[in-house]
């Protein structure tokens, strides 16, 4: 028996990344309330490799037409829609085994609500008794959505480390609080007894370092092992105060950004090696290199603190290129980064002055040089299909990336609830109607760039980045000179051999008429 418990639900999609679903923000609201005195246990959904097949979602049937068919090329995209992790009936029991008199679930991604209000339900028809809260990002920006399950009693809107032990303490003692009791909860949203919603604003730490360190050993870290070695990851820094327009975490959000003291970040690193064996930690920041004398003074103290050979890091979010320079890189390539994953957006003026984003190309270029030069790997990435982004600009943006010696990292735009892009969408009239719709794989959009010229650019990226591992492994690619054979380096003659095939490409695939790569879809273009 235990006082709460708290859930990541299972997710429905074409993949799943166990990586970066370690349920950290769980951890860090569990110690929270152990630090008030309540018991607790995490029950993670997807600490599993259980999946299954399940048919696409209704609205989403226009997807069959890009992934209806297998496709085992090399440059495959998506086929098969899944259930990853347990299913909402064992979780359901698990919570009525539990005994818990408050329950807690994450919804972080407003494309995956829907598993988490499922969640709820079941949790409810299961354990009655229960007191259902459901926090996130999702509630936070979207609080009316979540309320309108009458299974969910309670939603947290900011950090649940502040708000929840605070509504734990009331329903302890009063199953029936009244209103004027739960207003007093920051962050809180609930139903008032008149019928309509209170709804709270949201409520952020105000000193990272008053937290106590993440319950991480109520994570099931086994299944989150990665290769002989265990997996983490480190939250060092919160918030952004960048202005992105596709971004809903950043300064234009109004969450603060703040970081934790070296101290706190390195003690979360020893924590990670000793209790999981963490061969690999990926630190989950928005920007973690923004604050140069913070991070180079933290990249200092990993390399003191922790002798070799030490885990291997990441910041898989993306790191800004004007935030690096040599003295840096090379201090990351010290303390254990082998790959800088380089947040580009796109090459294209008027479309980097819509994202609200600085022209940061010659710092990525110096960026990957850096990088070259002390033997670290490279992706950046780019945005596609956004609201009046040019199809043709991100083929610009491919052939660019084509030309220096990096992977190219294609994601394709989705309205970001809290985001100034969503109310952009909502202004345009382009809001996709579901909000399981609000993710990549879905391809929400077809403004500017139509579905198939996404599905067409995600191809290209993955084609470029196949004939780069080819050029890695040693092979050569040769082309026709005269009467003989020249060998051909990709990245140095990427624009003037391949701007005729991408764009022919792009053309004559969103016209439908050519026939496809192999193992592709079927080559009748879908409506969009």
């Amino acid at each position: 028996m235990t006082d709460i418990l708290l859930i990541q639900p299972p997710v429905r999609d074409f993949y799943s990344t166990a990586k970066r679903s370690i349920p950290y923000g769980l951890a860090c609201i569990a110690a929270s309330l152990f630090k008030h005195g309540f018991s607790v246990e995490i029950l993670d959904g997807l600490a599993t490799s259980k999946s299954r097949k399940i048919p696409l979602p209704m609205e989403m049937d226009y997807l069959s037409g890009f992934y209806g068919n297998p496709d085992f090329s090399p440059f495959a995209l998506f086929h098969q829609y899944k259930h990853f992790g347990y299913s909402f009936e064992h979780i359901g029991k698990q919570a009525k085994a539990s005994g818990a008199f408050l329950i807690g679930i994450s919804s972080l991604f407003t494309a995956y609500s829907h598993e988490a209000l499922q969640t709820a339900r079941v949790v409810k028809a299961c354990h009655p008794s229960c007191k259902i809260v459901v926090g996130g990002h999702h509630p936070t920006a979207l609080p009316e959505a979540v309320m309108a399950c009458s299974a969910v009693d309670y939603g947290l809107r900011g950090e649940g480390e502040v708000s929840l032990p605070i509504l734990a303490s009331i329903l302890k003692t009063d199953k029936s609080p009244s209103d004027a009791l739960l207003s007093t909860v920051p962050g809180l949203v609930f139903r008032k007894s008149d019928g309509s919603l209170h709804i709270s604003e949201p409520v952020w730490m105000l000193d990272l370092n008053d937290a106590p360190p993440p319950a991480m050993h109520l994570i099931r870290t086994r299944y989150y092992r990665r290769g002989k070695s265990g997996a983490s990851v480190i939250v060092a820094s919160r918030g952004c105060p960048m202005t992105c327009t596709y971004c809903s975490l950043g300064k234009n959000s109004k969450t603060p950004y703040r970081r934790k003291n070296i101290e706190v970040v390195l003690q979360e690193m020893k924590q990670a090696i000793e209790a999981c064996d963490a061969g690999f930690i990926d630190f989950e920041d928005e920007n973690l290199s923004l604050d140069r004398n913070w991070f180079m003074a933290l990249l200092s103290a990993i390399q003191t603190r922790f002798p070799e050979p030490r885990p291997e890091l990441r910041a898989m979010n993306g790191l800004f290129p004007a935030s690096l320079d040599r003295d840096m890189v090379f201090a990351m390539k010290a303390a254990g980064f082998k790959t800088l994953n380089l947040s580009l957006g796109t090459t294209s003026a008027a479309q980097l002055k819509r994202f609200c984003r600085p022209n940061t190309l010659s710092a990525f270029e110096n960026a990957l040089d850096l990088a070259e030069h002390c033997g670290l790997g490279a992706v950046g990435y780019i945005i596609v299909a956004a609201p009046f982004q040019d199809p043709m600009d991100t083929v610009e943006d491919l052939l660019y990336l084509a030309s220096l010696r990096t992977l190219a990292g294609v994601s394709v735009f989705y309205p970001s609830p809290g985001s100034v892009d969503y109310d952009l969408c909502i202004q345009l009239g382009i809001l996709p109607k579901h909000q399981s719709l609000m993710r990549s794989s879905a391809l929400p959009l077809s403004h500017t760039t139509s579905r198939i010229e996404s599905v067409t650019l995600m191809r290209l990226g993955r084609l470029l980045n196949f004939i780069k591992s080819l050029i890695d492994q040693g092979l050569d690619f040769k082309a026709e000179a005269g009467g003989g054979q020249t060998s051909v380096c990709l990245w140095t003659t990427a624009r003037s051999r391949a701007s005729g095939f991408y764009r022919c490409f792009l053309q004559t695939e969103a016209s439908g008429d050519s026939p496809r790569m192999a193992g592709s879809t079927n080559t009748k273009s879908p409506s969009n």
